[in-house]
């Protein structure tokens, strides 16, 4: 009577791939997360512009709903990133930095899954 493989051996066998598509599968949600942030970001943007020439106003509730989820959603990433630069008066460059330093963390999580194919 032949050996018995133990239960579970092939997946054991494909222990790497699998490895392999849960990194993949991890990555392209923080991807899609950091693409959440990012169209979050633009929207801030975009409404404060209109907010400020006055083509939208906060008295039509829908606008200011919008903007309470907007800022409350985004309040949270960009506070740490407004205490850690430097006060630049009127502009405030936090979105931009957040949106390249997400930027750069897509990429690096990119490239950490490329090299962990070879």
């Amino acid at each position: 009577m032949p050996h018995a493989k133990p239960l579970g051996y092939q997946r054991c066998a494909n222990w790497n791939e699998d490895r392999l598509v849960l990194l993949y599968t991890l990555i392209d949600i923080v991807g899609y997360l950091i693409s959440i942030v990012v169209t979050l970001v633009i929207v801030q943007f975009i409404m404060s512009l209109l907010l400020q020439f006055n083509v939208i106003s906060t008295q039509n509730d829908f606008v200011a709903a919008i903007w309470r989820s907007v800022n409350a959603l985004l309040d949270p990433i960009l506070t740490p990133v407004r205490r850690i630069m430097p006060n630049t008066g009127a502009i405030d460059f936090s979105p931009m930095v957040l949106i390249i330093g997400l930027t750069i963390l897509q990429k690096i999580l990119y490239g950490f899954a490329m090299t962990s194919l070879q």
